[in-house]
């Protein structure tokens, strides 16, 4: 009996994807700069370095885990091969190096990750929005699928999520949904999702089973931090209150607590129900309001320059991006990177790693779909 998985391919070009060598300067570096005597005379600039410092160091940390975990599996490894030369392998080990590989690429490939992630908010949280199109009820149930697909790959990821605001549809499903996600890199993962999603099915709602199509649009915004500058006029919102319309206390359904922000000038708008108060609700609302424009302008400086360039940007903000067929056939695929998965209900369930990451080499190479 042979041992046919091994861990060394999983291994090959880790140095590369996180360079220990220039890590290690870099931490270097970070530690003679905050050993200055005026490091914290300016504390915007200190706390930035402070940061850069721990993700360099986090980030070493990892590679030392990584590394060590290869070596486990390389002694596994000789160890199975030891036992196939006498024809009886242990197949309780076998499962253990098998399974321990593909936990291995699986954060490699997270890793690896990280150098598509060079644009300022990459690197941090973003507020998450999704909207149902036209199509009434069934439109609203595939948002509160796809809503259910991110929360768990959110809690694959280790990320934080707090739902802001929740618009419960008149039968099933929701009217709309606004999350705030925060984690390393969540941003810059969040691109590839970004676009119409499209869902072909058998409608649990049609009495004459037909089937049905229906389209949800998902956006994303960074998180930005309280010190950037966005230049806000209160003449150009437009404040309405109404009433949370989901669970938070006794306050709910009884006054108006929750708060709905238009933006005039580009007609953003931005609702929170989740906090307990009025002034709350305004006040995340408000920072809500910030990201999406930070975001707008970030959209339209990338726009301007791929024009000056003429280049042509591979990303299409309002487009259909990926497809969920639940029937005649399983498939899920995505239309930028031609990446598909036949199991539809695993990704369903928040298996959406092979999608991103594909649509993160993509993006960065500039490459046709594949095939």
């Amino acid at each position: 009996m042979s041992v046919s998985r091994k861990p060394s391919g999983a291994w090959d070009g880790c140095g590369a994807i996180f360079d220990p060598a220039k890590l290690t300067a870099d931490l270097e570096a970070f530690e003679e700069r905050m050993r200055a005597s005026d490091f914290w005379d300016d504390q915007d600039a200190a706390s930035r370095v402070s940061a850069e410092y721990s993700r360099v160091k986090r980030r070493l940390e990892d590679f030392a885990v990584l590394e060590g975990r290869f070596a486990d599996l390389e002694s596994t490894e000789e160890l199975l091969r030891e036992e196939a030369s006498g024809d009886a392998v242990d197949d309780e080990l076998l499962q253990e190096l098998v399974s321990g590989v593909a936990a291995l690429e699986a954060d490699l490939q997270r890793g690896e990750e990280l150098r598509f992630f060079g644009a300022k908010y990459d690197e941090g949280g973003a507020i998450m929005t999704i909207h149902p199109g036209a199509g009434g009820t069934e439109s609203q149930d595939w948002a509160e699928m796809l809503l259910r697909m991110y929360l768990r790959w959110f809690e694959r990821r280790g990320f934080k999520v707090e739902i802001n605001d929740s618009q419960e549809g008149d039968e099933a499903g929701l009217k709309s949904a606004t999350l705030t996600v925060e984690g390393e890199n969540v941003y810059g993962l969040l691109q590839a999702e970004r676009g119409v999603h499209r869902l072909v099915r058998m409608s649990p709602f049609d009495s004459a089973n037909r089937r049905h199509t229906s389209f949800v649009s998902v956006d994303a915004s960074p998180l930005v931090s309280d010190d950037v500058d966005v230049e806000i006029d209160d003449d150009d919102l437009r404040i309405d209150t109404y009433r949370s319309s989901g669970a938070g206390g006794q306050h709910v359904n009884k006054t108006s607590s929750a708060i709905r922000i238009t933006h005039l000038p580009t007609n953003i708008v931005v609702q929170c129900q989740n906090e307990r108060s009025q002034l709350q609700n305004k006040t995340v609302a408000l920072h809500m309001l910030k990201s999406r424009l930070v975001e707008l302008e970030e959209r339209h400086r990338a726009e301007e320059l791929a024009r000056e360039r003429g280049e042509v940007l591979n990303v299409n903000f309002g487009s259909q991006i990926r497809s969920y067929v639940l029937h005649p056939y399983q498939m899920v695929k995505d239309l930028r990177t031609g990446y598909e998965v036949g199991n539809a209900q695993s990704v369903l369930d928040g298996d959406l790693d092979g999608f991103v990451h594909e649509y993160l080499v993509w993006r960065a190479g500039g490459s046709a779909p594949r095939k």
